[in-house]
């Protein structure tokens, strides 16, 4: 066996982290996915190291989270400059950590570069074409199409979470250094309503949309649809709107009395019974592979109405029903909320498609399975 061991820890394997603002989650998918994937790497023999960003300006310190270490970098400035700074700085110290590196995400891809040329392995999670996001500047999207051809070049193993970001990665890299590892989630089978009465929400009545407030999540779009008409039921909007946010402001000044905007919600039990007690999930997201909002609906067994693009296809599958425009939501707004029937076959068919590929034990042992092989040396 290969070892990738820190000093005093014997031929432990030893991964390295890094990509993320820490864990446990607080702040998106990579990061939810990474508090699950290291406790279970843990639990299988692993050392894990997992870098955490930190907003003072003190010393680097360590300290222990479920089993796993964590390396706490201090980092002076805020948005992506900090997330920049954050990154070089857990680079570096990385180097002085020898092990397998997983990398979630391309935004720093030079410092893959940079990392393959001090000699080490590194596995990297391209994640979605980050650079076609509609929130970005032309000046972002050109940083962020450069890095995405550093990573793919620098990586040893390139995962896609999708299909399609597989063909899109074979663009850029060999194909037989890319690897399909989809996103997981919990099946909900039970959740308490408390969360739902502090916001005003009764259990049954109501649609969810869990996303980023932006403009390639079709926010607007939905809005729209679901205030076109009198209904009964609400439309519970998660995320943070301000409203010195021009896109912000239009979703707000869009929407009908039915719409309820309640704020980021990050606590695993209020997100569970959100989804568990929702007549239906709200998916608008254009650009990406799988995205983990949706794999929780369908762990929820929760109905979907999707954009239709060949991202939400694979993912959902039967389990949605699929709309192009603000015309052709509301029309399937309208048809899910009249038939009960087909909102219970649907919310059978999550169910089966979650089965099928996204539980947290099938995706996470893959994971180990892969980074096990990359570690010993062995073809992927």
């Amino acid at each position: 066996m290969a070892t990738s061991s820190s000093p005093g820890v014997g031929d432990t394997r030893h991964l390295v982290i890094l990509g993320i603002r820490g864990v446990p989650a607080a702040h998106g998918g990579f990061e939810t996915f990474a508090a699950r994937l290291a406790p279970w790497m843990r639990d299988h023999g692993w050392r894990v190291t997992v870098y955490c960003q930190g907003s003072d300006t003190g010393d680097i310190y360590e300290d222990e989270w479920e089993g796993v270490r964590r390396i706490h970098i201090p980092v002076g400035r805020d948005g992506a400059v900090g997330t920049i700074e954050f990154d070089v700085k857990s680079a570096r110290h990385a180097l002085g950590e020898p092990g397998l590196i997983l990398m979630l995400g391309y935004n720093t891809g030079f410092l893959a570069t940079w990392l393959r040329m001090k000699g080490r392995r590194q596995v990297i999670n391209m994640d979605g074409v980050e650079w076609k996001r509609a929130k970005y500047s032309a000046g972002a999207k050109a940083y962020l199409w450069v890095n995405e051809r550093l990573a793919a070049a620098a990586g040893d193993v390139l995962i896609a979470d999708h299909p399609s970001i597989g063909d899109h990665l074979a663009q850029r890299a060999p194909k037989e250094k890319i690897v399909m590892l989809p996103y997981g989630s919990d099946r909900i089978d039970a959740a308490g309503t408390a969360p739902l009465d502090a916001l005003g929400l009764e259990p049954g009545r109501f649609l969810t949309l869990i996303a980023r407030p932006e403009p390639e999540n079709s926010i607007l779009e939905i809005v729209e649809a679901f205030s076109a008409a009198p209904r009964d039921v609400t439309l519970a909007v998660l995320g943070n709107y301000n409203a010195d946010n021009p896109f912000h402001a239009r979703v707000r000044a869009a929407a009908g009395p039915q719409v309820k905007f309640v704020g980021a919600i990050y606590d695993p039990a209020a997100l569970a019974s959100l989804r568990y007690h929702s007549l239906a999930y709200m998916h608008g997201h254009r650009v990406g592979g799988t995205n983990p909002s949706l794999v929780e609906a369908l762990g929820a067994g929760n109905p979907v109405i999707a954009h239709d693009n060949r991202f939400n296809r694979w993912v959902a599958g039967d389990a949605a029903l699929y709309f192009g425009d603000t015309a052709e939501c509301r029309q399937r707004i309208d048809e899910l909320l009249a038939d009960d029937a087909r909102r219970a076959a649907m919310a059978a068919a999550a169910r089966r498609r979650w089965e099928e590929a996204f539980t947290w034990p099938m995706v996470l042992s893959d994971y180990q399975g892969l980074l096990e092989r990359v570690a010993d040396g062995e073809p992927r």
